[in-house]
């Protein structure tokens, strides 16, 4: 079969993202879904997402990891599905769609996209180790040295340690540049190695960042593949809600590919 695709970026973090609101793209066959993501062998992407029809909302996102897996929520992928979407001329300004985690709000702002993200319930110390779900299951620890650090040595540690299991999860680390601004590197399970940026990791850091040092919003955020912002409003039970991510999303180009 021919299958036309789109290869989007959001602040590094690529992927391949098709039009099937007609559903024929085999959504089953993991196989394939890993041979388009591989960057030799395929397109090449951290990730591939289906833009689908849905009765209720503008379009339907689903997710699957670089390892052909279906994924949990992705912040970048979820921009850049916003930012393909616009182009089909689905939505003017505003639009709402759902995920695999939810209803999601977005806004094209020029060349921004502001995407509402899930609420989160709390933040946690799960075995010395700071961790929460912002649509994906993240972990955050502080750095001093971030640029010399063997991001994927010490990520794919703490990805599969046992306090994280059966699903494992992400891992982020962070390093504060100033009073409201981090640099992060992150290792994305499903990619299995260091990603240009991730969405909902930053997310993460930023609602890890007021609560541990105070930091306000907006919280900026500066990735290996670009800036991003994060703005939350924090409630006095320690959840957060109204939370937005907030950066650059663009199309990288089109192709059709046999299979």
């Amino acid at each position: 079969m021919t299958i036309n695709f789109f290869k989007y970026q959001g602040t590094g973090n690529d992927f391949v993202i098709i039009d099937d609101r007609s559903e024929r793209f085999p959504a089953s066959d993991q196989a394939l879904i890993e041979r388009l993501c591989h960057r030799r062998f395929g397109i090449g992407a951290d990730g591939l997402i289906l833009l689908r029809s849905d009765p209720d909302y503008d379009f339907r996102m689903v997710y699957f990891n670089a390892d052909g897996a279906e994924g949990s929520m992705c912040g970048n992928g979820g921009r850049c599905i916003v930012r393909f979407a616009h182009d089909l001329g689905l939505f003017e300004t505003k639009t709402r769609f759902i995920a695999v985690d939810g209803e999601h709000l977005a806004e094209v702002l020029d060349d921004e996209i502001s995407l509402k993200m899930s609420n989160v319930s709390g933040i946690e110390d799960r075995a010395g180790i700071t961790f929460l779900n912002t649509g994906s299951p993240h972990v955050v620890r502080s750095v001093d040295d971030l640029e010399s650090l063997d991001v994927v040595s010490e990520g794919r540690a703490l990805r599969y340690d046992s306090a994280f299991q059966p699903g494992g999860t992400n891992v982020n680390f962070a390093q504060p540049i100033n009073d409201h601004t981090l640099f992060v590197r992150t290792y994305e399970r499903g990619v299995e190695d260091e990603t240009y940026s991730c969405g909902t990791g930053v997310t993460a850091v930023a609602l890890v960042a007021h609560q541990q040092l105070n930091m306000s919003a907006p919280v900026a955020i500066q990735t290996i593949g670009g800036n991003l912002r994060v703005s939350f409003n924090a409630k006095a039970d320690g959840q957060y809600d109204s939370i937005y991510l907030i950066g650059p999303a663009k199309r990288v180009f089109t192709g059709t590919i046999t299979v």
